[in-house]
């Protein structure tokens, strides 16, 4: 059965905004496990917007379902994953000026570097994951990085504004999972997910987890943030 990765940023963010010490993302990833997350996910970026070392270093001793570190394939990056070894990690490109990650890793033109880093990381005892595009060539590239899991980004469903070009991403999306199972890749979705969308994404099977932060947040500033993780973990599972 699927599972929801509570992405925990936003929460930092809110943080940072005033440079204080709430909200405190690390009690936001303990409320989201006892509502029915069974992981948390976290950017740490190059310019530490949002989460700081210090988060990072105190979700790993308080997680107690799985920790999913996203991060860029840089040397820093990896040493610090690798001293803090997270259950997973999951390579994203980054941009300093981009809002949020904007798009799939470009695995086929970075097949090298992308290569040694999974090696690297899974070195460490650490599960790797790769965030692409719904795309067969980039997935296939994937697969050549001995990478365990890609995630597919799926902001170009999420952005699809009329029926017929959401169903369009959803086949590319489909496609894209039975590709990536074919050639025993597990299989993560996430970006620009929300209580709406959610549902289509969710009924196609085969996606293991789903990592959504900010559509949650955004509820629970409203409902509260047990509700709003129990309303979107019961989509996932229920869909």
């Amino acid at each position: 059965m699927a599972k929801l990765g509570l992405n925990v940023d936003h929460v930092a963010t809110v943080r940072q905004a005033r440079g204080g010490i709430e909200p405190d993302p690390v009690t936001a990833a303990a409320m989201g496990e006892l509502a029915g997350a069974e992981g948390i996910t976290i950017h740490l970026r190059e310019d530490r917007r949002h989460i700081q070392d210090r988060d990072l270093e105190i979700l790993r001793q308080t997680v107690k379902t799985k920790l999913n570190l996203e991060m860029a394939a840089t040397q820093e990056m990896v040493r610090t994953a690798l001293k803090t070894k997270p259950e997973q990690v999951t390579l994203v490109p980054e941009k300093r000026q981009e809002l949020t990650t904007e798009g799939g890793l470009d695995v086929i033109l970075n097949l090298k570097s992308i290569t040694d880093t999974v090696k690297r990381l899974q070195g460490g005892g650490i599960v790797v994951s790769l965030f692409v595009d719904p795309n067969q060539e980039q997935i296939k590239a994937a697969n050549k990085t001995g990478a365990d899991y890609i995630e597919i980004h799926t902001g170009s469903y999420a952005e699809a504004r009329d029926w017929k070009s959401q169903q369009q991403e959803l086949e590319n999306i489909d496609t894209a999972i039975k590709l990536a199972r074919k050639v025993n890749m597990g299989v993560n979705a996430g970006h620009g997910l929300n209580y709406f969308n959610i549902k289509a994404l969710a009924a196609l099977g085969g996606i293991e987890e789903y990592n959504i932060g900010h559509s949650i947040m955004a509820r629970a500033i409203l409902v509260g943030l047990d509700r709003a993780v129990r309303d979107m973990v019961e989509l996932i599972k229920y869909a």
